[in-house]
């Protein structure tokens, strides 16, 4: 049904202890993902958003130029290594490769580096790979970045409508509440259905199992829903709110990747 490989995966990506990660994958007949569910909706899965990341150290990086702005990814292997300075050079080399080129996705960048990739590997002593890469270019807005714990999550905000100072202010505004809350989408209208119902289904569990009431839970799981996934609307009614009032034309968040973690 499952090997002790499986029991060390689950416990990574949940922070569970090995016993309950046993039980986990014994009641879901060995399915990984099903066990992730199992663990959060018996409350005892410590980090399930970790089944997102992957096993490893690293930062995320950005860089700006002009009307164009990219983050990028770059793991390694211990955090002595992420914070040393050959390592972080290698990451700024490879942002800036593509923020000056057209790179179609992550494996085009990977193939594109590679020998620089096995130097820097030789070189620094560590397996070095290059994840994922988000660019953003405007055409008549700005684009804001924001690195949090010295590279750990990484975020990038395209505001249209305005390129003054007080846009520059509410985009590092809007990229703080993303580092914070790492929504999955922009707004509800954007979370598609299974998504919704999954984790409604995760959170009534999660009320049945510390006993509330069945005649509230879907109401609780309702709420709970309006406040997970996205940006709040109230936040960013305010934020926009706040920049009619000051600047013309208006400006309107217009895109926002979740946070870059390593």
């Amino acid at each position: 049904m499952f090997t002790g490989s499986d029991v060390i995966a689950l416990r990574q990506k949940t922070g569970a202890g090995v016993l309950d990660c046993k039980k986990a994958l014994t009641e879901t007949d060995g399915d990984m993902e099903k066990a992730i569910d199992y663990l959060r909706e018996k409350g005892i899965a410590k980090a399930a958003k970790k089944a997102s990341r992957i096993a490893a150290e690293g930062i995320v990086a950005a860089k700006i130029e002009g009307n164009t702005g990219v983050l990028v990814e770059v793991n390694c292997e211990t955090d002595f290594v992420a914070n040393g300075e050959k390592y972080r050079e290698f990451v700024a080399g490879v942002a800036d490769y593509v923020l000056k080129n057209d790179v179609k996705d992550a494996e085009a960048l990977i193939e594109a580096k590679k020998d620089e990739t096995i130097e820097a590997t030789a070189t620094i002593g560590e397996k070095i790979a290059i994840r994922r890469f988000a660019k953003y270019t405007t055409e008549s807005g700005i684009i804001e970045s924001y690195i949090h714990m010295g590279g750990k999550v990484g975020v990038l905000v395209e505001l249209d409508g305005c390129t003054c100072e007080k846009a520059h202010a509410l985009a590092h505004d809007v990229a703080l509440q993303i580092a914070a809350a790492k929504p999955l989408y922009l707004n509800a209208s954007e979370v598609p259905q299974e998504v919704l119902e999954h984790e409604k289904e995760i959170l009534k569990a999660q009320a049945l199992n510390e006993g509330k009431p069945a005649a509230i839970i879907d109401r609780m799981s309702e709420t709970a829903l309006q406040t997970t996934r996205f940006i709040p609307k109230s936040t960013r009614t305010a934020y926009i709110s706040h920049a009619i009032s000051t600047q013309s034309p208006p400006t309107r968040i217009y895109r926002v990747p979740s946070p870059l973690e390593p």
